[in-house]
Formats: C-alpha cells, sequence, structure tokens
C-alpha cells in the first residue's frame, strides 16, 4: 500500500538539484562557463598584448583612415596607428583599472560594512553616515572634479574610482552582515571570548562569500566602465593606451563625422564584452547560491536528459 502511495505521488512533485559546492554549481553553470570563457580570451590577450604586437602600440605604422583588410585587420587610426595594437595593448590598462578599483573597493566595503555591524552604536551611526554621504554626492561631477584637480595618471584614476566607488558595496555587505550578526553560532563565539576580529573575519565573512564575490564583480564593472568614461571625457591620462583613450582620440580625430567605424567600434564592442561576461558571472554566483534562483527539475526532464 505505501509503496502504491508513493508511486502515485513521487511523478507529480518537484525534485529539486541536490546541493552541491561553490566551484561545482560554477562549474556546471552555462552562464559562468561563457563567462569565464570570454574573460579567459581578454586576459589572455592582455597578457600576451607585448608578444603579438610588440613595441610602441600608438607608433604611426601605415597611411592614416585605412579600412579594415589583411594587412590592418581593423584598420588604422586618422595619425596611421594600427586600431588592432591599440585595442590589444588597451585590455591591460582597462583589466588591470577594473580588478584594483574592484579588490580596493570591495575591501573598503568589507571592513566598513562588517564593522558596523558587528560594534554597533556610536560605530554604526559614524560609518552609516559617512557612507550614506558618498551615496548621496552625485557620482558623476564628483568624478569629474576630482580627475580634473588631480595630477594626471594612472594611480589618479584608480584612487578617484576607489572614493566614488565603495559606498554601494559597504551598504550591501552591511546588511548582510547585519543579519548574520544575530545568529547564534556569531553569539556563541562572543560569548566564548574570541576576539572581534576573527569573529568578523572567520565566523562572519565566509558566511557572505556569495554577496562578496557578486560585490566584486559589480564593483570591477563598475571601474571599467567608469574610466572609460573619464578618459572619454579627457580627464584621464591621455598618454596611456586604453579602451578609454582609443574612445577619446577616435572622438577628437573626427571618427564619428568621418564614419571611420571601425576605430572606435572595437573598444567599445570590448568593454561592453567584458561587462557582458561579468554580468554573467555574477548571475550564475546568484543562481548557485540562492536556493529560490536554481532550476527546478521534474521526473519529465530528468528521463529526457538521461535518454540523451
Amino acid at each position: 500500500m505505501t509503496t502504491t502511495l508513493l508511486k502515485q505521488t513521487t511523478p507529480t512533485q518537484a525534485v529539486r538539484k541536490p546541493n552541491r559546492s561553490f566551484i561545482h554549481g560554477l562549474i556546471s553553470n552555462k552562464k559562468a562557463l561563457t563567462g569565464m570563457a570570454v574573460m579567459v580570451i581578454f586576459i589572455a590577450l592582455a597578457l600576451l598584448a607585448p608578444v603579438l604586437f610588440p613595441g610602441d602600440p600608438s607608433r604611426i605604422t601605415a597611411m592614416a583612415s585605412l579600412e579594415p583588410s589583411t594587412e590592418h585587420w581593423l584598420g588604422t587610426t586618422a595619425k596611421g596607428q594600427d586600431v588592432l595594437a591599440l585595442t590589444v595593448h588597451g585590455s591591460r590598462s582597462s583589466l588591470f583599472v577594473g580588478l584594483t578599483v574592484g579588490l580596493a573597493s570591495t575591501f573598503i566595503g568589507i571592513l566598513v560594512g562588517l564593522a558596523s555591524a558587528y560594534f554597533g552604536k556610536f560605530i554604526d551611526e559614524a560609518l552609516s553616515l559617512v557612507t550614506n554621504v558618498f551615496l548621496l554626492l552625485p557620482g558623476l561631477p564628483l568624478l569629474v572634479i576630482l580627475a580634473a584637480f588631480l595630477p594626471p595618471g594612472l594611480g589618479t584614476v584608480i584612487l578617484v574610482l576607489v572614493v566614488t566607488g565603495w559606498a554601494g558595496s559597504a551598504r550591501v555587505l552591511r546588511s548582510q552582515a547585519l543579519s548574520i550578526r544575530s545568529k547564534d553560532f556569531v553569539a556563541a563565539a562572543v560569548v566564548s571570548g574570541e576576539r572581534a576580529g576573527r569573529i568578523m573575519f572567520r565566523e562572519i565573512l565566509p558566511n557572505m562569500a556569495s554577496i562578496v564575490m557578486g560585490t566584486l564583480l559589480a564593483c570591477v564593472i563598475y571601474g571599467i566602465g567608469a574610466q572609460a568614461g573619464l578618459e572619454f571625457l579627457g580627464l584621464g591620462d591621455v598618454s596611456t593606451v586604453s579602451w578609454g583613450n582609443n574612445l577619446f582620440w577616435a572622438g577628437n580625430e573626427g571618427a564619428l563625422l568621418t564614419g571611420s567605424w571601425w576605430v572606435f567600434v572595437p573598444s567599445g564592442v570590448c568593454i561592453a564584452l567584458v561587462a557582458f561576461a561579468l554580468a554573467l558571472i555574477n548571475y550564475a554566483v546568484d543562481e548557485v547560491t540562492n536556493p529560490r534562483l536554481r532550476k527546478i527539475k521534474t521526473p519529465k526532464d530528468t528521463e529526457t536528459s538521461a535518454a540523451k
């Protein structure tokens, strides 16, 4: 009788995927694999840029404004520079700035968020006030003002982007840390006399891994896009080869007016592809760590996949 009831009820019930490790979940996620494949290609190009295009990528190598051909795959600029060399070498600066800004902004956000959530009271109020001030300040005007008054250079761009980009991550991480702070295992660690630093970084932080990774990816996207925006406005170091500076020189040299699409399209497409790849990885992290976003397998889907 029991076996009959089980056979009757099982087909109508959805069967969830078993819990898997975080890494295994990402590897088996199509979005994560696609995003990581795109990022591996860009990172490989950035590392191999001096080998693929040795020398100064800004040097004049051909006639001006040549269309894409077998000799120059992406054509040349109005100065006669090879667009493909500029695009490949530009990935080094753009990816470096994006990764550095992402790591620094996330690190500051972790420190502020954990301290605010753990200590509470006066420290929480003070840190929340500072965070709210940076959140309320208009981002683009602040970026422009800081970049205009500070000496030009890659370090200035990174500093400006970190100063204007840490507050959002701190707010997100603080809210997550507050919910974990009230858990029993944290209270047990406090009662047992563990130090505050150990509790924050050994008890609370590991339980925020998915939120931290999502915040890091979002900050990297912000860093790459904001750097390109600043340099497109002419507020970066114009002597540096990057995707943003490629767009800046394309605008200054009239590529849009003359219809030389091959000058500005490659750098814009690279920025969009990197942002798209990181967004895919971010969505995959959410799907792996959030049970509500996990796909539900029915017995029919299981039979179909088994038959394949």
